[in-house]
Parts: structure tokens; C-alpha cells; sequence
């Protein structure tokens, strides 16, 4: 199993901002909680992201960038808002890929609010085993 820090270089958070900015105004944005995993074939990343479902989101890969964006859908309950303690805010994450990723082969799947993206790892990137043949 690699290091943290060989998990790190091969997915690193490139943009830890709240806010971006758009041509009109500012946008909020928080930030998911994210775990990353390293295996033999692959990353796992899971991203936390109530309020979410698979419509409302978006993962895209623009050279070695992988920007996952999830918006809520609104709140449509009647009734004046007394006491609220989570964001109301879209969510927005940014990370750096390393080149043992295999992009093309990146899938993500949406379930209860956690999504999944496993990220294989290119064929270079992966363990072999060198056959030693005698004299």
C-alpha cells in the first residue's frame, strides 16, 4: 500500500477556495468532505454531498484537473427557515490528477448522497513482476 504522501501526488487538492468567480458575481460553494483511498488497480475517491442526486451533477477532466461540481436542489418546504446549520450552498471540488491516472477510464456512481469515483491507474503505474531466467 503506498504512503499518504504517494496518495497525495497522485490525486492532490488543486483549489481549496470557497468562492469562484463568475462573470456576473461571486458564487458560493463548499467544499465535500473527501476520502481517498489507494489500491493495487486503482484510487477510490468518495465525496459527501447531501442534497445532491445524480442530475445535479457534474464531473469533468480537463487535462490533468478532475473538478467535480454538485448542486442542491432547493428547498421547496412552505414555511419560513427557524433554525438551519447546513450550507446552502453548491458544492465544488478540485483536484490535481497524477499521471499513474488513468483518465480515460475515470467512473463515478451517486448513491445516498456519497459519490464514488474510481480512478484506475495507468498500466506503467501499476505493480509487475519482473521473471528472473537463470545465468
Amino acid at each position: 500500500m503506498p504512503s499518504e504522501k504517494g496518495i497525495m501526488n497522485a490525486v492532490t487538492e488543486r483549489d481549496r477556495r470557497m468562492t469562484r468567480e463568475t462573470g456576473e458575481r461571486e458564487r458560493n460553494f463548499v467544499l465535500p468532505l473527501a476520502n481517498i483511498s489507494a489500491h493495487e488497480q486503482e484510487y477510490v475517491v468518495e465525496l459527501e454531498m447531501p442534497g445532491v442526486d445524480q442530475s445535479g451533477l457534474e464531473v469533468t477532466v480537463e487535462g490533468d484537473e478532475l473538478t467535480i461540481v454538485g448542486r442542491r436542489k432547493p428547498d421547496l418546504a412552505n414555511g419560513d427557515l427557524c433554525y438551519c446549520e447546513s450550507a446552502q450552498a453548491d458544492y465544488r471540488r478540485v483536484f490535481e490528477m497524477g499521471p499513474d491516472v488513468d483518465a480515460s477510464r475515470i467512473t463515478a456512481r451517486m448513491n445516498q448522497g456519497v459519490l464514488t469515483l474510481r480512478m484506475p491507474k495507468s498500466e506503467k503505474a501499476k505493480p509487475r513482476r519482473i521473471e528472473i531466467k537463470p545465468g
